[in-house]
């Protein structure tokens, strides 16, 4: 035996090992959209169930303002009761918006 005829070692494909790689990041790829797409649905509904809590809030503000600017009048007309809530809600940073935006929005969504 001849030192000098020592075998080649095998030669190794780099193919496999590529498209190892690239199904392991289509797959990781795949994973994500669906796990986002699911997310987003989620919150789709999540938004929807919200709405109405929503609506109800807006309609209530919309009364509360009525009340406040109602009892505002009041004061202004020598209610002594009336002018010591104003008083008292202007003390503790409330303020009382007398325009009657709020009160056109809550009766537009009144049907």
């Amino acid at each position: 035996m001849d030192g000098s005829s020592v075998p080649a070692p095998p030669s190794r494909s780099n193919v496999l090992p590529l498209v190892l790689v690239i199904v392991a990041v289509l797959m990781m790829l795949s994973f994500q959209t669906v796990t986002l797409w699911q997310e987003r649905e989620a919150l789709t509904v999540r938004y929807a169930k919200q709405e109405p809590a929503l609506q109800q809030s807006q309609q209530m503000r919309a009364q509360l303002d009525s009340i406040a600017r109602k009892t505002a009048d009041l004061a202004d007309q020598g209610n002594t009761n009336a002018a010591l809530l104003v008083r008292t809600l202007r003390q503790r940073g409330i303020t009382i918006n007398r325009s009657r935006k709020s009160e056109n929005s809550a009766e537009a969504a009144d049907p």
